[in-house]
């Protein structure tokens, strides 16, 4: 999967992941990632075109 940038609130810190999941809410797409440090999880916005290209890979 293509590296995608995420920002972890909790923590306040940045990364980068490879393995997420993209999800649809409310018309809106997302890249779901696990926190590096901790349990929770980081989403990120996506846009239409971006998200339909990572969803064929």
């Amino acid at each position: 999967m293509e590296k995608l940038s995420f920002y972890d609130v909790k923590t306040k810190s940045k990364f980068d992941a490879t393995e997420y999941t993209v999800k649809e809410k409310s018309g809106r797409f997302f890249a779901v990632t696990k926190s590096p440090k901790g349990t929770h999880e980081c989403w990120r916005v996506l846009g239409k075109d971006q998200a339909a290209k990572l969803k064929k890979k």
